[in-house]
């Protein structure tokens, strides 16, 4: 039953995603940025509801009093695909996500986000390509949306934990805006690589903003860094080792 629910999801994604894609781009000319980013949304939106129906995927949010009413760098944890279609459904102000440029050329999808304003970095580049992050992103901020970034760079498996990269510091440093780490544990429901989907509901945790001010980037990594992985041991203590392990692993993974 729950290949046959997987299945069904696939073929959701084929059969609603060009048709929505391609109302988007009719109606993007048209509409304001920020009218553009919640139509899009509404793609996300659509598909939470599918997931909890079709595949008995549910969530719930603690914390939500702690995201700021102005600018904000959002760190995530990131185990799956769920987060980055949920996010955008279930937070408050348009959010900014920084992605390869790669990703522009995939059909639909990747036209679509084109033509929203999110920030994308062409690796070839080399060093150029994080003062272009930047610049998109402080620009962003200004236009009253939320940067957000996944530090571990790609998705982790679960009970896992991937070295986190400075770069989401590095650019609220430079941006001056509060950094808001997240934890969840979607990659339960949701696995990496995995074309089957299983039932359960994810804990999304966010915590207290970070104030910047007077850290470097390797110290305000470390505070995100060691929010979210206690954190996730706090709502995913299964999926954990002993904590005597758990820390040898983490000071491994600074190294």
């Amino acid at each position: 039953m729950r290949f046959v629910r997987s299945l069904l999801l696939f073929i959701y994604f084929i059969v609603y995603t060009a048709p929505y894609a391609t109302a988007c781009f009719i109606a993007f000319p048209f509409l304001r940025p920020d009218a553009r980013y919640w139509m899009a949304a509404g793609w996300c939106r659509s598909t939470l509801w599918v997931v909890r129906w079709l595949n008995g995927i549910r969530y719930r949010i603690e914390g939500l009093e702690n995201l700021p009413d102005g600018p904000a760098v959002l760190l995530s944890k990131h185990q799956s695909a769920w987060e980055t279609l949920a996010f955008p459904a279930i937070m408050p102000r348009p959010l900014c996500y920084v992605f390869k440029r790669e990703l522009l050329y995939v059909p639909f999808f990747g036209w679509a986000l084109g033509m929203l304003h999110m920030v994308h970095i062409n690796r070839k580049e080399g060093l150029r390509a994080f003062d272009s992050v930047i610049r998109q992103g402080k620009k962003r901020l200004a236009e009253g949306a939320w940067v957000i970034m996944f530090p571990e760079g790609t998705r982790t498996p679960v009970g896992r934990q991937g070295k986190y990269k400075t770069g989401g510091a590095r650019f609220a440093l430079a941006a001056g805006a509060p950094v808001v780490p997240i934890a969840h544990n979607a990659g339960h429901v949701w696995p990496r690589n995995s074309f089957m989907k299983y039932p359960g509901t994810v804990t999304v945790s966010i915590g207290k903003p970070i104030d910047v001010t007077g850290l470097t980037p390797d110290a305000l990594n470390s505070r995100v860094e060691d929010w979210i992985e206690a954190e996730m041991r706090r709502i995913d203590p299964d999926a954990y080792p002993s904590s005597s392990d758990d820390a040898a692993r983490r000071d491994a993974a600074r190294a």
